[in-house]
């Protein structure tokens, strides 16, 4: 997704929704990675939510039915794409779209393959709270959000309207939007996606108005209604050039990616990734699980999978 940092995370462990240090996986490596002889799989888990709650349910499903060793690490979006290359994690289960790395390993190097849709569209926009939203009306365009600066300014945003964004280290396109489309908005950064959930939170509970980068999807809107502000409308190349950027974010199809040895040799594990595709209601369940119920990932998988067989059943391949 355009977005994310995180931190290397031990064997068998999965993180929740934090914002930490990124770790360098073109230095580490998963002791499961590229494992001779033995039924093993490392994944790499994004720190959103969302991906840890597709990581969770792979990772249980391998490790309960296939009888895998599965190992997880944590690691930014753009740098799991060395890793991958490289062989030091066997799979990416969500991708919002990186096209310099996919020409260089996919096209080019060959390092890596494509392993499907993971079923879920992923759309990134700006959003006000629609109990604003509805005292407001023509704040969901953004042509009017000056109008609104002054009631959407904070003690960080110096003066003008905040635009809170959730960690420093997702690849956005906020800044160049604010000054392109000339808007008196400071983007904000809250630090991470927990440290942001915690803010609109606050915000709604105080009924305070709010900008906000956000995305979908996301289990947030359950408890939140929000309204997205309508930038100019998204066409194809528009945001070849970020620096020049107007228009809005695509709606982007999420993709998993294997590396190319996996694929070829990774046995009913590879099939398996492969295969698995869920919806975005199934994602905001166990993400939902994990985030707002606390519940430990391995935990939520298995709620998951024991009312859901259904689904889960035709991405063994039995």
């Amino acid at each position: 997704m355009r977005r994310r940092a995180a931190a290397l995370l031990g064997a068998g462990t999965l993180l929740a929704a934090t914002g930490c240090g990124a770790a360098d996986m073109t230095k580490q490596a998963s002791p499961y990675a590229n494992a001779k002889g033995a039924k093993t799989v490392t994944l790499s888990v994004q720190s959103w939510v969302g991906a840890q709650a597709n990581t969770a349910v792979v990772k249980y499903l391998l490790e309960h039915k296939l009888h895998y060793r599965v190992d997880t690490v944590q690691v930014d979006e753009v740098p799991a794409w060395d890793a991958l290359s490289q062989g030091r994690v066997d799979a990416i289960l969500e991708d919002w779209g990186h096209p310099d790395q996919e020409q260089r390993y996919v096209k080019d190097k060959k390092t890596i393959r494509p392993a499907g849709d993971l079923g879920v569209t992923g759309h990134i926009g700006w959003y006000v709270p629609t109990y604003f939203a509805k005292k407001h009306p023509d704040v969901t365009d953004y042509k009017n959000l000056n109008k609104y600066a002054g009631q959407l300014r904070t003690a960080e945003s110096g003066g003008k309207g905040q635009l809170m964004d959730g960690s420093p280290s997702y690849v956005t396109n906020d800044k160049a939007l604010v000054k392109n489309l000339k808007l008196n908005f400071q983007v904000v950064f809250a630090g991470s996606e927990a440290a942001q959930i915690t803010q609109m939170k606050q915000f709604a509970k105080e009924k305070k108005p709010y900008l906000t980068y956000w995305y979908q999807p996301q289990w947030l809107f359950e408890q939140i209604p929000m309204t997205e502000v309508k930038l100019p409308t998204y066409k194809e190349g528009c945001d070849k050039d970020l620096a020049a950027i107007t228009c809005a974010y695509p709606k982007t199809p999420l993709q998993k990616y294997l590396n190319t040895g996996f694929a070829k040799n990774g046995g009913e594990a590879a099939e398996f990734v492969k295969r698995f595709k869920w919806s975005t209601t199934d994602q905001n369940e166990v993400a939902l699980l994990i985030a707002d119920k606390k519940m430990a990932p391995e935990a939520a998988a298995k709620k998951w999978v024991d009312g859901h067989e259904d689904v889960w059943k035709a991405w063994l391949g039995k």
